[in-house]
């Protein structure tokens, strides 16, 4: 406890900028004690759903709020209530707002999308399903692309008695692989959006690379669901005539819609802002907002409530989603800090680990720690932590060090996938396979069979000098 004090007592000196009338940490007076509330706080989202669902489902949002007032108080402690408002103003209006808009809009529209009709779990079906997700994920969103097709996917298998895997190679492809082609696609991208990267960057230098893994993953599940329907009862193997249909299209063009506001936004500088505590709230970003909210109210609004109904459309995960982020976006303001001090901040260990000696950024090192922590830390904080540790400058990421975001950008998406905590839409897809009778491997078991499955590609892509990857 005295260790804790004194490093404590060590972060009292803290910058308070009276030019732009707003309090800013200075990361290199800080000392780890004050990245314990972030490092509680994703353990709490990572053990307690496992050890004590019902308390924490219950209770989740008491837990995240707990952390975040630790954080706080740590803050206006030591550096005085100007310096933890304007912090906390900028985190919520400047980081999250923006970013939790989107996923609402994205989860609101995609919702009203119903696929119905006799669809049979064949292998020729399941791998034109999972195809499709895959494809639209980047579009629609990972979450939104997984609350469309898992409940269509799990009645097509649920009389099949080998189904598991199935929503494990969903999970994968779905709700993560597929999203790396764009910010819309999954949320870690979004991030790196509203932090200047370019919309369609990802598109251009992630689209090999993801068309490998994803076409890999693809052949990969087709074999195995070839031999493992083989093995089905004859009853199974009975095939009647599928009939599709798809309802709720009035959504697609209000897609189109956000879409194009994301893209408007983007390029659009009328150079009006307000101020509120040194946090400049640009025009276009309000407007772009704004706009997302009246698109979700316009598919509530023109979309039947059967077909919300029918997609077992409800607003739990988006509101766990909204809390978590939250109180992620509040305890991670001191950690964002130390890292913008480089090394002198704390974090001057984890810089050294994904840097070269000639002081260049080790791609293949950022690939690896920002994937790795991504599974067992949910990817779009873990995506920030290193975009910033790699100097956080867009501009400089996109072009000098573009192979550095690439891997950081790579890391967070598609190692998301080893986990059921990775990705937002991991658990819930698991959650709803389970309700629907589907035997769910445990989280380590989910673990086990996420990691044979994607370390090889992993591995191919840092080891194989003809994968067009990292370099």
């Amino acid at each position: 406890m005295k260790g804790l004090a004194r490093a404590l007592a060590a972060s009292i000196p803290l910058i308070v900028s009276s030019e732009v009338q707003a309090a800013t940490l200075d990361g290199a007076a800080l000392t780890w004690p004050f990245a314990l509330p972030f490092a509680g706080l994703l353990l709490s989202i990572a053990v307690w759903p496992l050890l004590f669902p019902k308390i924490w489902h219950a209770h989740y949002g008491k837990i995240a709020a707990g952390w975040s007032i630790l954080t706080l108080a740590l803050l206006a402690w030591f550096g005085g209530v100007t310096l933890v408002s304007a912090a906390f103003v900028h985190a919520m209006l400047a980081e999250y707002l923006s970013f939790i808009v989107l996923l609402f809009a994205l989860y609101t529209v995609a919702g009203g999308i119903l696929v119905s009709g006799d669809i049979r779990g064949t292998p020729y079906n399941n791998t034109v399903m999972l195809a499709f997700g895959t494809a639209i994920a980047s579009i629609v969103g990972t979450t939104g692309a997984a609350m469309i097709l898992i409940r269509p996917l799990i009645r097509a298998n649920i009389s099949r008695q080998h189904n598991t895997h199935v929503v494990i190679f969903f999970i994968i492809l779905v709700a993560n692989v597929g999203g790396a082609l764009s910010p819309l696609g999954d949320p870690p991208l979004f991030v790196g959006f509203l932090h200047g990267v370019n919309f369609f960057w990802t598109t251009r230098h992630l689209l090999p690379q993801t068309a490998v893994v994803g076409g890999l993953l693809l052949a990969m599940f087709c074999a195995f669901d070839i031999w493992r329907y083989r093995a089905e009862p004859a009853s199974v193997l009975i095939e009647p005539g599928a009939s599709i249909r798809i309802r709720g299209l009035i959504n697609l063009p209000l897609i189109a819609a956000i879409i194009a506001v994301i893209l408007i936004s983007a390029s659009w500088r009328p150079d009006i802002a307000i101020d509120i505590l040194g946090t400049r709230l640009e025009l276009q970003n309000l407007t772009r907002d704004t706009a997302l909210l009246l698109i979700a109210l316009l598919s509530l609004w023109l979309t039947p409530d059967e077909h919300r109904e029918a997609n077992g459309f409800t607003w739990e995960p988006i509101r766990e989603v909204a809390k978590l982020f939250a109180a992620i976006f509040t305890t991670i303001i001191p950690v964002l800090a130390a890292l913008d001090a480089g090394r002198k901040g704390f974090f001057a260990w984890l810089l050294s680990a994904v840097t070269e000696r000639d002081g260049t950024p080790h791609e293949v090192a950022y690939f690896w720690y920002t994937g790795v922590i991504s599974a067992f830390l949910d990817n779009a904080p873990t995506y920030l932590l290193f975009f910033k540790l790699a100097g956080g400058d867009a501009h400089v990421l996109m072009n000098e060090y573009a192979g550095t975001l690439a891997a950081i950008s790579m890391g967070a998406v598609y190692m998301g996938a080893l986990t059921y905590i990775g990705n937002a839409p991991n658990f819930m897809v698991a959650a709803i396979a389970t309700e629907q009778g589907i035997k769910m491997p445990s989280f380590f078991g989910y673990l086990f069979w996420a990691s044979v499955i994607l370390i090889p590609m992993f591995l191919l892509l840092t080891l194989l000098p003809f994968a067009p990857v990292l370099k």
